[in-house]
This record gives structure tokens, sequence and C-alpha cells, in this order.
């Protein structure tokens, strides 16, 4: 039965939902939701390692500036997609979005690899990356209310850094489709791109064990079917139901409507909404700007052959998963503000150091490499965080939109242009207007620290209730 939009209704679902411990449950969530972040991850890796090959296709013959270009389509229809489909999730719930969303991923992906010119592979990577940023919306508001208060920020961590489980694949699968000895090159990066569509198909089964959120249903006033959703999760986790009273939220049912998302950004959460833009904007100009051009520095300035190119990205990879992993828990117990100051702070200090070296000329592949590798252990969790503070700092009625609005204008603001412009530096062959381009990256991080610091709220081990009352609470 579903409530009439102006009774009140009650409800202990929340409260239920945050008294469970960890159970397969849990973990099946994780896996199915979060396979999102492995195939960006996939993605981007793909399209980094694969540059070399890009660049000598005879069919493509792409330049670096083309090869930088093509990770902004993919960013730009990320922002599109996420705005869209971010608009649709809150409209319509989460479990309807999960198919068309990772069906489009898994064509546009597929399609990519029939490319038959730089105008056509744009598109496609432009329509990948819809499909990943429509992705993100459902899935992380997904994530965020079904596991308890308790565990989110680790494991909202945790799920971000997981994107490096991709971007190691993808490695992997560039090195041994770039190996001469299996595929021709040409060949290669074409079959690079069916990774990310067999691994997505694999998902579709998973996720048809994933319930529709019971917070979602509970404020579109569907409490019986929200009620039996926590029901079948207790089940599944061999949980009885709570013998003692739990608290109950009280809610109005209501429609969301554009004025509800001004007001509540502008006016009610000024302050979460101005942070929610650095942090997104800061650490997507820095990873997307870095990353997606790593491939071209280390065969311009190191000398690193296409095929190998893959392997140097391992270690890089590794660092970027173990800081998620290893600081996560931190989130939970230090707090979020100290840790994402700290861990912007600590970003944009060690890339400093970094692109003076390399300016000097001190690094060579490996090391650079290990340099790489300790500053996004640090970026990693970073990156991460951000992604949580706009997951958890608003109210649920607009949680997929919000998360979409932040996730667009952040990467619009500071990921669009960043490969472009690295790309455009590297091509000066210069390794000065290069550093130039690490130092803007880390002057943004640690702008990002200050405004954690001075903005940060404490959202640690606290019902999403709670951080940010639901629109249509009623005492």
């Amino acid at each position: 039965m579903i409530a009439s939009r102006d009774a009140i209704v009650e409800t202990d679902v929340p409260a239920r939902l945050d008294r469970l411990t960890w159970g397969r449950f849990h973990t099946l969530v994780v896996v199915a939701l979060g396979i999102t972040w492995v195939l960006d991850g996939l993605e981007v890796t793909i399209t980094g390692s694969i540059a070399g090959a890009l660049k000598s296709s005879p069919v493509l013959h792409l330049s670096d500036m083309q090869v930088g270009l093509a990770g902004s389509f993919y960013l730009v229809g990320a922002v599109a997609g996420a705005l869209f489909f971010g608009w649709l999730t809150d409209k319509l719930g989460r479990k309807k979005l999960f198919t068309l969303t990772l069906g489009l991923y898994l064509a546009a992906t597929a399609a990519t690899a029939l490319s038959p010119n730089f105008a056509v592979f744009a598109l496609f990577r432009l329509l990948t990356g819809a499909g990943i940023g429509g992705e993100y919306a459902a899935i992380n508001s997904a994530i965020q209310e079904l596991i308890p208060a308790r565990y989110r920020g680790h494991t909202d961590l945790v799920i971000n850094g997981s994107f490096w489980i991709g971007a190691a694949l993808g490695a992997l699968g560039a090195v041994a489709l770039l190996d001469t000895g299996w595929f021709t090159p040409e060949i290669g990066w074409r079959l690079s791109f069916g990774l990310g569509a067999v691994l997505g198909l694999g998902i579709l089964l998973l996720r048809r064990w994933i319930p529709e959120s019971p917070r979602w249903l509970m404020l579109h006033g569907r409490i019986q079917e929200a009620e039996a959703v926590v029901g079948e999760i207790e089940a599944r986790l061999g949980v009885a139901p709570p013998a003692e009273p739990l608290p109950r939220l009280r809610l109005r049912p209501r429609a969301l409507t554009l004025g509800d998302v001004g007001q509540t950004l502008f006016r009610d959460y000024p302050k979460r909404t101005v942070l929610g833009v650095i942090l997104m904007a800061t650490q997507a100009f820095f990873y997307n700007a870095i990353f997606f051009t790593y491939a071209l520095v280390l065969g311009r300035f190191y000398g690193v052959a296409d095929a190998d190119v893959g392997l140097y990205l391992l270690p890089f990879a590794a660092g970027n998963f173990l800081g998620p992993l290893l600081l996560g828990r931190l989130f939970d117990t230090v707090g979020r503000r100290p840790m994402i100051a700290l861990t912007y702070a600590m970003s944009g200090l060690l890339l400093f150091v970094t692109a003076w070296l390399f300016v000097h000329g001190v690094l060579d592949a490996r090391t650079q490499t290990l340099a790489w590798s300790v500053v996004f252990f640090f970026a990693s969790a970073a990156a991460s965080s951000a992604y949580l503070t706009v997951s958890e700092s608003f109210p649920l009625e607009l949680r997929a939109l919000a998360i979409a609005l932040f996730y667009a204008f952040g990467t619009a603001l500071g990921g669009v242009a960043g490969p472009w412009l690295l790309g455009t530096l590297i091509g000066t062959g210069g390794r000065g207007p290069i550093g130039w381009g690490y130092a803007l990256g880390a002057a943004l991080m640690l702008a990002g620290a200050v405004a954690a610091w001075r903005l940060g709220i404490a959202a640690e081990r606290r019902p999403l209730e709670d951080v940010a009352t639901p629109l249509g609470h009623a005492e």
C-alpha cells in the first residue's frame, strides 16, 4: 500500500538497517554495485595504457592532443549521464536504473572497438562515460542507504578505491593484448575495450539479487514494501526482528521539486554545498589531469614501450587501492573532517615534491612510478572521501540527484579540462610546462584541505537521517 501524499507515516526501517552487523548480504551489495568503480578504472586505464597504440594506429592515428581530448569526451559523457540518470534514480528508484545504465555502458564500450576514425571513437567514449556517470548516482545512493552507519565510511572509501582494481585489470589486459606475439597492436587495442563488456555481463546476473533501497521505498510512502525488504534482509542474515521497539521516523511522503533542490543546497546547507563543489572539483582535476596522460609521460620522457606501459601502472594502482583500504577505518574512528583535510593536504604537498623532481630530471621510469604511488596512496583516499561527503551530507529525497550534481559540476570544473591541458603541455616536449600543470593540481588539493578543515561535518557513525533531516520529516 502507498500512503497518500498528505498522510504522515511512521517507520523503523532506518533503525533496523543500521542495527545490522556485516554479513553476506552486505558483501553482495558491495560486489554487485561497487563494480561500477572497477569498470570506470578499467575504462580509464585502457585508454591511458593503449595511448601509444592509438597514436600509431593506421586507422585512428591519434595525436597527443586527441588522446587527451578522448579522455575529456569520456568525462563529458559521465557528467551528462550523471545528471540525467541521477534525476531518474530519485524519481523511479535505484534498482530500475541498474540495468539501464549498465546496459548503456556495455553497448558503448563494445562499440568503441569498431571505431573507424577519431570522431566515432570520441562519440562512443562519450556514451561509455554516460553509462558510468549514470551508474554513479544510482549505485552510490543505494550503497549508502543499505550499509549500516558504523561501516559506511570505510565501505564507501574501499568501494571508491576499487577503481584501481579495474585499473590493474586494464593495465594487465592492455599488456597482454598489445603484445605483438599475440595480436597486432591494431587488433589489440580494439580487443582491450571488450574487457569491460565481458566483466559487466557477469554483474548483470548478480544485480538480480539486490533489492530496491528500503529507504527510497519509505520516502515514497511504500512503507509495507520497505519493511518487507528489510525483513528479507534480516532473514538472509539470520537476524531476528527487533524484540524491543526501535526509534521510529515520522514522514510525510512528498514529490521532489526543483525548488526543493535549490532551497536545500543554497539556503539550508550552503556550507556543505560549497565544500562538496571544492572537494569534487579539486580531486577531479588532480586525478584526471595526471592519470589520463600518465602513459604519454612514460613514453615521451622515459622511453617506455607502448606494450610495457601497463606494467608501470600496476604499482601505481596498488598504491591507489591500498590508501582507501588502510586509511578508510580512520574516517569512521578519527573522524571525517580531520582525515579529509589530512589526505588532501598530503596529496598536494607530495605532488609539489614530485613535480620538482620531475622537472629537474631526477627521476627515471621506476622512481617516477614509485613517487606517484606514494602521492596517490593519500590522493585516492582523499578523492574517495569527496564522494563520501556529497553522498551523505544532504537529505534522502535528493541523494542521487545531489551525487549527480556534485559529480557533474566538480568534473566539469576540474576534470574535463585536465586531460586536455596536460596533453597539450606534454605535446610541447618540455618538462617545465608539465611541472606547472602538476603544481596547479597540487595547489588545488591544498585548497581542498583548507575547505575540509573549515567546513567539514562530523558524519561518522551517524544515521543518514541524523546527518541530514529528510525533507518530508514530520514532528
